[in-house]
Formats: C-alpha cells, sequence, structure tokens
C-alpha cells in the first residue's frame, strides 16, 4: 500500500489563541505520526487551491467574503475566528484535500490523508461556520470528478457534529454519497434522518443521528453494517472520509463516547471494504479537541487504512439500533440492487 500525508506549516500560522480549534491540534497530531515513524506513509506539502477548485463548491460571493474577513481579522460568525493568516491556511487546507484526492485518482498513493486546519465540513456553498471556511472535503470530491473524471464518491462523515455544509452542497448530486454519523441533536442542529437529498441525489444523503452517550456499539456497528454494504451498493470509485474525533470519549464539545479502539475499528472496516473493491481511501482532518486522543485516533486510523492492524480495537458489540438503521436505509430505492 502506498501512503500519502499532505500537510503545511500554513496551519499553525491560522491564530485562534485559546479557542479549541487551535494550532495545537496539529502539533499533537504530527507529533505523534513523528513517533510512529509516519506510519510508512510518505509526506508532501500541500499546493494552495486555485480560485477554480474553490468555485465548484462555494460562490465567487463567498470567497470574496472570506478574503474580506481575514485581512480585517473579523470573525466570521462567533465561533470562527480568522486572522490574515489564516486565509492562506484555509487555500492550503482545500488544495491539500484536492492534491490528495488527484493522486488517490490517479494511482500515485492508494491511501492518504489531508491533516490540514482550518476544518471544512460545516462550510455551506455560501455560508462560512463552526470554525470553516471553506468545504475541504466537498473540494475534494468535486476535483476527482470534475478533473480525474470519477462519477461516483462516498464521503464518510463521522465528526460528532453533522456536516451539514458537505450535505447541503451535494444534496441533489447523485455523483456523491454522503454517510454522516453525528451526535443529535448538537451543533449545528441539523442532519435528521429525513433529509435524505433532493431531486436526482434522493435517498443519496444518508443521516445517522445518534443519542449523546453513543460509543463504539453504535459507531462501529453503523460502519460495519450500514458503510461496508454501501460501499459495495454504491460501488464508489473513491471514499473519503470526514475524519473528526470529537465523538472521543475524552473530546471537550460532544458528549458521545467513542473509544481509542472505535476509531481503529471503523478505519478497518473502512480499509476492508475498500480494498476488496480496489477503492482507494483518503481522511480528509476535521474536529477532535482533546489534543492528546485526538493524535492518538488519528495515528490507529492511519495504522489501519495502510494495512498495518493497530493492535487497538472495539470491544463493544454492535446494538440492535445500528442494525435497524442500517436495515432501513439499504432499503432504498438508491441502493437496491
Amino acid at each position: 500500500m502506498k501512503g500519502l500525508i499532505l500537510r503545511s506549516d500554513s496551519s499553525l500560522a491560522h491564530e485562534t489563541g485559546s479557542h479549541p480549534e487551535s494550532a495545537q491540534r496539529i502539533v499533537a497530531v504530527e507529533a505523534e505520526l513523528a513517533r510512529c515513524d509516519w506510519l510508512g506513509y510518505g509526506r508532501a506539502q500541500s499546493p494552495a487551491a486555485s480560485e477554480a477548485m474553490l468555485l465548484r463548491a462555494h460562490p465567487a460571493e463567498h470567497l470574496a467574503r472570506v478574503r474580506a474577513a481575514c485581512e480585517q481579522s473579523a470573525p466570521l460568525d462567533a465561533d470562527t475566528i480568522v486572522v490574515p493568516a489564516s486565509l492562506d491556511a484555509a487555500l492550503h487546507a482545500a488544495g491539500g484535500a484536492a492534491a490528495l484526492a488527484e493522486a488517490l485518482c490517479v494511482g500515485s498513493a492508494d491511501v492518504g490523508a489531508s491533516l490540514h486546519r482550518p476544518p471544512g465540513h460545516h462550510a455551506e456553498a455560501d455560508r462560512a461556520m463552526g470554525f470553516c471556511l471553506f468545504n475541504n472535503v466537498a473540494i475534494a470530491a468535486l476535483h476527482a470528478i470534475e478533473s480525474c473524471g470519477l462519477d461516483r464518491v462516498l464521503i464518510l462523515d463521522w465528526d460528532v457534529h453533522h456536516g451539514n455544509g458537505t450535505e447541503q452542497i451535494f444534496a441533489a448530486d447523485p455523483r456523491v454519497c454522503f454517510v454522516s454519523l453525528h451526535q443529535y441533536p448538537c451543533y449545528p442542529g441539523s442532519g435528521a434522518a429525513s433529509d435524505q437529498g433532493e431531486n436526482e441525489g434522493l435517498g443519496l444523503t444518508v443521516n445517522c443521528p445518534l443519542p449523546a452517550g453513543s460509543g463504539d456499539e453504535l459507531f462501529v456497528g453503523l460502519v460495519e453494517q450500514l458503510v461496508a454494504p454501501l460501499i459495495d451498493a454504491y460501488r464508489p470509485q473513491l471514499v473519503l472520509i470526514s475524519a473528526g474525533f470529537d465523538a472521543h470519549r475524552d473530546d471537550p464539545l460532544a458528549d458521545c463516547v467513542v473509544s481509542d479502539g472505535g476509531f481503529a475499528a471503523m478505519s478497518r472496516v473502512v480499509y476492508e471494504s475498500a480494498l476488496q473493491l480496489g477503492i482507494p481511501v483518503g481522511l480528509v482532518l476535521e474536529g477532535g479537541y482533546n489534543v492528546d486522543a485526538l493524535a492518538r485516533s488519528l495515528a490507529l486510523s492511519l495504522s489501519e487504512l495502510i494495512g498495518r492492524p493497530s493492535g487497538e480495537d472495539s470491544s463493544a458489540p454492535a446494538s440492535a439500533s445500528a442494525s435497524e438503521m442500517a436495515t432501513s436505509i439499504l432499503a432504498r430505492p438508491a441502493f437496491a440492487a
């Protein structure tokens, strides 16, 4: 397996002070990966996203608002702090995700990760929010489709907060199946099971709203019983993981209790499912605000995704509710054989 990590020092210059989404997240992640000799992944500096890449997911007016806010150090909302260097960081976060997708599409890597900040999955087409300026994973998926000629991409979002921006961008797009496992109700308040996409994308938005206190039995159970069969049914040519690690039991911003082994187990299932079909897998970093838990869980995930068993596992059996939710979703016409 050829692995590739995209990174950029610009992530460290996006200065947010005592905010939970701080540069210490990247410092901790890179220190842990260096301790593990980067798990056999090659490393490359990310390019900045071009305007053409950004415009696939966002209108020009959004780009102008983000640029102006960064120039003026004017928060984009109560949670989304920016300084002048934030624009460069956001451009590299989006560009790194797109470069990762391209490397996976052309076969120069089988698996990889875009490890940048700010995160992206809350950024809607015309609105920055929830620490996010541009929607990195959406830009990556659209680059794979528009520049690399793919027809189908599956995005698995296991961040504890619903990826409202990614859902909005792809709600009517049959080229992307969006699957979100998230605490509900929780920020930003979206992600109800009844939200299933629209028009040609109807059924391809798969929301799995989970109660506070959910742990490995639901998260891992749903990846085993829902995501793996969805990969087989939808037959994507690329799987992207919108990987937040804030469902961890030690994270301060939500109330789920996934273990280190739970993230390893989810990654292992994705690896095995994708390997069977010869599908490349890319991980795009989202949340995770206990930096030690983030660093450990990410390293375990990357180890599993490159086919190096981490030795960590979840001991929790899949819950009955995971099985019921999976059965209902897999019966949708969009996934019928």
